[in-house]
């Protein structure tokens, strides 16, 4: 099938080569423009965009869709489907109705849960045992057309954002290749999505990596998970890049270092569990083991 391909992170990169293996024809891709990136603030590509450009795929980075921009062009290569997988950018209406066959986005969640930008992050800090990733014909609402397949997985007590992003991004392509054998076979499922069930994932923002020890340990725990690696979870001027739950209680204050040494850092939470510290990162420093920056500082302070 003639395919056109919007994505922009690595995540979609992905999706974007199982296309590719699978035989279709991508006529061209759309991604987010170049931009700054790094303490040199180097103009950087995104993953898809090299991708394209290393097999010899039309590129596109438009700021916006909402203009004329490059529909006319893109129109011409007569698209069977349009694929979306963590694009960025809101498709107005004759871009749903634009693909001969159909509309189709992979989503790193079971909608209806997590619509949104960061569904794999949310799902993390909001505790959650389970998640999943699933592709879907797309609707003018954000994330609400009718499910086509969806793949269900647990969530490791320790797993962070970025090894279940991993795990999500190569089951995502897995299901987009068996999404788009349905398609072309005319036998692709449409299950509604039941909006009185929806939640939602907005993006994640520095503000939303500060540590609360005031919460229980979990949730420090899941918010440090949920923001590894990036943005990273935060608490003073240290960046807290992995931790443990113990099983121990305190009755020192939240944010209190109960101790501290070759196990790590050991940090009483609201509810009177301690939290283990491993990975920290001390500003202008190396991220280090919690035991080494003990050795060489002292325990830190978070209170």
């Amino acid at each position: 099938m003639n395919i056109v391909f919007m994505g922009t992170p690595d995540f979609a990169a992905g999706s974007l080569k199982a296309v590719m293996a699978a035989g279709h024809a991508v006529k061209a891709v759309l991604t987010k423009p170049d931009r700054p990136r790094g303490r040199g603030m180097k103009l950087t590509s995104t993953p898809v965009k090299e991708l394209a450009i290393t097999h010899g795929i039309q590129c596109f980075q438009p700021e916006t869709l909402k203009d004329g921009g490059c529909f006319e062009t893109v129109a011409e290569t007569a698209p069977d489907v349009i694929v979306v997988v963590a694009y960025g950018l809101f498709l107005p209406k004759r871009w749903l109705e634009l693909p001969k066959l159909a509309c189709v986005n992979v989503h790193g969640s079971l909608l209806p849960k997590y619509r949104g930008a960061a569904p794999i992050q949310r799902a993390i800090i909001n505790g959650e045992t389970e998640t999943g990733v699933c592709t879907m014909h797309m609707a003018p609402a954000m994330d609400a057309g009718d499910v086509i397949l969806s793949k269900r997985v647990e969530i490791g007590e320790n797993e962070t954002y970025g090894e279940l992003y991993d795990r999500l991004k190569t089951d995502g392509a897995d299901l987009l290749a068996e999404t788009l054998k349905l398609i072309e076979a005319g036998d692709d499922p449409r299950v509604p999505q039941d909006a009185r069930e929806a939640t939602f994932a907005p993006p994640i923002g520095k503000e939303d990596a500060l540590v609360d020890w005031t919460k229980p340990a979990k949730a420090v725990h899941d918010l440090i998970r949920g923001t590894q690696p990036a943005p990273c979870a935060r608490s003073g001027n240290l960046r807290i890049y992995a931790s443990r739950l113990t099983g121990e209680t305190s009755g020192e204050p939240p944010g209190s270092v109960v101790k501290a040494g070759n196990g790590g850092v050991f940090v009483s939470c609201g509810d009177g569990q301690v939290l283990r510290l491993t990975v920290i990162q001390p500003p202008g420093g190396p991220r280090m083991d919690a035991a080494a920056y003990v050795n060489g500082r002292g325990a830190p302070r978070f209170t």
